[in-house]
């Protein structure tokens, strides 16, 4: 089980929001490339960075923060991206740029045309965000709920050749209340191609009961608040992931 520290991006800062909610910006860091450097210290095996701004305007906006901390990684450890990615330009500059993994969320749920074009033309480098409140997606930064089911949708792109899924329980993002297992794990049985958990990840506590889960094809979390807050040391809880993975 990997922790994946989150760097979320907006107007050039890392900052963490409560729900998707722009308004409710909490600013960390005012250079992401050095607090990738951190994680990076603190034993990380993978970044995941979101473009805020790039997710609510619909193209990429803070290019300049993720190629510097692309840069200041280098190959060490692979870096996911999602945020605003909607063309097969933006992911080939990505891609160009050092990022390892792109994310596509809403383009992929309104253009899935569009997923599977990006699946085929860069096999092994795309991932399927999937963001779901009561096991329905949801698009537009978390604004819009839609009718598809969270399981059937998956599916659907794991036949496209995503990499991955990114699961995050809307309810649960930013607001430091555990991660939503059963909901995580139903989706993780549903398919062959790994999970990646997002959103609730608060102590060792929840490291242990995705730990506990493993098995099911849940292959890494992705944490924010908590480790910038500091109600979960990340070096602690990559340890004890590790543990107990062995």
């Amino acid at each position: 089980m990997i922790i994946i520290p989150a760097i979320d991006l907006k107007d050039g800062h890392c900052v963490r929001l409560k729900q998707g909610v722009m308004e409710d910006a909490t600013v960390f860091s005012e250079d992401p490339a050095a607090m990738a450097r951190h994680w990076l210290a603190q034993g990380a095996k993978r970044l995941h960075l979101v473009d805020l701004n790039g997710a609510f305007a619909g193209k990429p906006v803070n290019e300049a923060a993720i190629k510097a901390i692309t840069d200041a990684v280098g190959d060490e450890i692979p870096v996911q991206l999602g945020g605003g990615i909607r063309d097969l330009e933006t992911i080939e500059r990505y891609l160009d740029d050092g990022i390892s993994y792109v994310i596509i969320g809403t383009a992929a749920v309104k253009n899935p045309g569009f997923l599977h074009e990006a699946c085929d033309a860069f096999p092994g480098h795309i991932i399927v965000g999937l963001d779901a409140k009561d096991g329905k997606v949801a698009v537009d930064g978390w604004s819009k709920l839609t009718g598809h089911d969270v399981v059937d949708l998956a599916q659907k792109f794991e036949g496209y050749g995503v990499e991955a899924v990114v699961y995050t329980d809307i309810g649960r993002d930013g607001m430091l209340t555990g991660v939503n297992i059963d909901a995580t794990v139903s989706l993780a049985r549903a398919l062959t191609i790994p999970v990646i958990a997002s959103g609730g990840i608060t102590n060792l506590d929840d490291v242990k009961n995705l730990c506990a889960v493993e098995g099911e094809g849940i292959m890494g979390a992705i944490t924010g608040r908590a480790i910038y807050e500091g109600t979960l040391d990340f070096a602690a809880a990559q340890k004890l992931a590790d543990e107990l993975g062995a």
